[in-house]
C-alpha cells in the first residue's frame, strides 16, 4: 500500500491587479494530489506604509493577508513588502514562480522575484521554470480566462509536483 501523500498548501498571489487569467490557471491543476491551492487576492492592500502598524497592530486587511501567508507552506512586491515587516512571513518557506506575459513571458520579473527572496530567506524551486507568451497565437487561454493550453497545463503540473515534494523536503 503506498504511503499517502501529505498536502501542502499552496498561497497563489498575482502580481497585478489586472483581470489577467495566468494566475487562475492554477485552478485547473488544483485536483493535483498532496496540493491545496488557495487564490489571494491582495487589491485591498494599501500601499507598504508601517505608520499604519499602531501598537504593533496591522491594519486588518493587512493582517488576514499576513495570516493567509503564515497559513501557507509555500506562497507581489507590495504583498512581498507587508508580508516580510517583522515577524517575516515568507521565512523558510517554499516557492515557485510563473508568469505569463508579453514576448519573455514574464521572465524578467521572475529573476528579480527570486532576488527578492535571497533577503526574505524564501527557497525557490529551480526547474521547471514557466514563461508563458500569452499573447501570441495559438491561444492560451479561452474568452473566460481558463488555460486552455495543454502543454502549459502540463508544465503547471510539473512545476506543482515539483514544489510540493520540494517543500516536503525542506519541512524534514
Amino acid at each position: 500500500m503506498a504511503a499517502a501523500i501529505p498536502v501542502i498548501k499552496v498561497a497563489a498571489l498575482s502580481g497585478s491587479l489586472r483581470n489577467l487569467p495566468s494566475i487562475q490557471a492554477s485552478s485547473v491543476l488544483e485536483s493535483e494530489k498532496g496540493i491545496q491551492i488557495e487564490h489571494i487576492d491582495i487589491s485591498q492592500l494599501p500601499l507598504l506604509n508601517t505608520d499604519l502598524i499602531v501598537s504593533g497592530t496591522y491594519p486588518p486587511v493587512v493582517e488576514a493577508f499576513r495570516q493567509q501567508i503564515l497559513k501557507a507552506e509555500t506562497p507581489l512586491k507590495n504583498a512581498i513588502d507587508w508580508a516580510s515587516v517583522a515577524p517575516n512571513c515568507w521565512e523558510d518557506k517554499a516557492a515557485a514562480v510563473v508568469s505569463a506575459g508579453g514576448g519573455f513571458g514574464g521572465g524578467r520579473s521572475q529573476y528579480h522575484l527570486r532576488q527578492i527572496g535571497v533577503y526574505l530567506d524564501l527557497h525557490f524551486i529551480n526547474k521547471p521554470e514557466f514563461f508563458l507568451n500569452g499573447f501570441q497565437p495559438p491561444a492560451k487561454f479561452d474568452d473566460d480566462g481558463n488555460l486552455i493550453d495543454a502543454e502549459a497545463k502540463q508544465r503547471l503540473e510539473e512545476i506543482l509536483v515539483t514544489l510540493r515534494d520540494f517543500t516536503l523536503r525542506l519541512q524534514k
